[in-house]
């Protein structure tokens, strides 16, 4: 995609055009157009698979079992978001029948229902070039909820960016649907950008990202003569508690684990755990060698894009800069060598430098010197997607402690297993206090996504035509 810095922002006007245009149709639709739309584009994507992955393979590099499972993935919640469209979860209603007598008892009838915002500005991740992207979660519960889709593709995957849409279109165009429900405009400068955030025709925003580029698009909706609901979601650090309890049993299958979980996808999960804490303890001292033993022995393959790469090494070397390297890391493979760093506590709470998000394959090891330490460790994180608390299986004061304290601070909180890997589903919460998202009370993985995108309308003493 061209990366001109003279871009024509008629283009953005006239592809929002179309949106808006199609807008009071779609939110006026029926749960059987909404449905059998998603279907549509989860057959559709089902029918090009193959060609597809390739593309995408040769793109971002994720290799194609990965990258099979992405779209497996996508076409499941594209159909998940039909099911709850079906169940009537955009149409709900409730209803306080009037009651004649004086207030505070007495009311008129009051029908509270759900309205969608309007055209919806999408911008599309990096690192999920299906489940993030052009018919991503995001598309997904906005088409659900009744809301026109304006796709920002990312920059580093283009080509299967347009055959995607290529394949979208095509559907809507079959179902005889307006034009505008899905559109696309490449705005590839961030000039471009904050102007598809600021259009006037847009009603709200879903952006999945990087911090920096991130919180400039908030800022942009934010500025508006009419500011605009901001879905964003920023970055993580992801912290892992290991009490000696847990290390006590299995310290080495977990260190396995905790590597893998490190390395997946080259580290380029938003909810790779970035930061290992630990007490100070024998346990802890076996489970660091373990845990480098198993790291070093894994090859990545390259990042997705070359500025990505660079960011990675810039962060990994302000963290490097401000801690002790575990190992001396060893690049022997098609991206960048996995490392390990290591602080105490007391300087991971004072130094704002190791609370760095590294996006790749590195973590921070931070070694405590009791519970209450952990706790202002997790604090010190601020927001999170994610804190995995392993060893609380009984119940004590110290381990509600340490709930409070990763509840303060997360969307998720895991009890075993690694946070990499998201399911979509209703209980579902991927999102968290700021700098994880903008919207800590709202979801972009699973069914409750859709709320984002519905505004809430009370009706007083409507007559039946309105109610239907």
């Amino acid at each position: 995609m061209s990366t001109s810095q003279n871009y024509d922002f008629a283009a953005i006007d006239a592809v929002v055009a179309k949106s808006a245009a199609a807008a009071d149709f779609w939110a006026n639709s029926s749960a059987t157009q909404r449905a059998a739309l998603l279907c549509g584009l989860a057959s559709a994507l089902e029918q090009q698979q193959a060609e597809l992955v390739a593309i995408a393979d040769r793109e971002s590099g994720l290799g194609e079992g990965r990258l099979n499972g992405e779209v497996a993935r996508t076409a499941f919640q594209l159909r998940g978001f039909a099911n709850e469209v079906e169940a009537g979860v955009p149409y709900r209603q409730v209803d306080d029948q009037a009651i004649a007598s004086p207030p505070p008892a007495g009311r008129p009838r009051l029908t509270r229902i759900q309205r969608p915002l309007g055209p919806v500005a999408m911008f599309s991740a990096s690192n999920f070039p299906f489940a993030f992207s052009v018919l991503g979660g995001d598309t997904a519960s906005a088409l659900a909820a009744g809301c026109p889709v304006v796709i920002k593709p990312h920059s580093g995957h283009p080509e299967l960016s347009r055959a995607v849409f290529a394949l979208a279109a095509g559907v809507v165009h079959a179902q005889g649907l307006p034009e505008g429900l899905l559109t696309i405009v490449e705005a590839p400068t961030r000039a471009a950008g904050t102007y598809l955030v600021q259009h006037p025709a847009i009603a709200a925003v879903a952006f999945t990202g990087s911090y920096q580029g991130g919180k400039a698009l908030w800022q942009a909706a934010n500025d508006r003569p009419r500011p605009v609901p901001f879905f964003g979601e920023l970055g993580s650090i992801n912290p892992l508690v290991a009490l000696p309890a847990a290390l006590e049993k299995d310290s080495e299958n977990l260190a396995k684990t905790l590597a893998g979980s490190i390395t997946l996808g080259c580290g380029q999960f938003c909810t790779s755990p970035g930061v290992i804490v630990l007490l100070d303890s024998p346990q802890s001292q076996r489970f660091v060698g373990q845990l480098a033993e198993a790291i070093t022995s894994i090859t990545t393959h390259r990042m997705l894009t070359p500025g990505m790469q660079q960011g990675f090494e810039a962060a990994a070397a302000t963290v490097a800069a401000n801690s002790t390297p575990v190992f001396a890391p060893q690049a022997d493979g098609a991206g960048p060598s996995p490392r390990l760093f290591a602080t105490d506590a007391a300087s991971f709470i004072t130094n704002a430098h190791l609370r760095e998000e590294m996006f790749g394959p590195a973590a921070l090891i931070v070694t405590a010197q009791s519970v209450t330490q952990v706790a202002e460790v997790l604090d010190a994180v601020g927001g999170t997607l994610t804190t995995t608390l392993w060893g609380l299986e009984v119940d004590s004061d110290e381990n509600r402690q340490l709930l409070r304290a990763a509840q303060r601070v997360s969307g998720r909180v895991l009890f075993s297993g690694v946070p990499t890997g998201v399911a979509v589903c209703h209980a579902q919460q991927h999102g968290g206090p700021w700098p994880a998202s903008t919207a800590p009370q709202t979801t972009s993985v699973g069914y409750a996504a859709i709320e984002r995108f519905l505004r809430p309308v009370a009706l007083q003493d409507a007559p039946a035509w309105v109610l239907g």
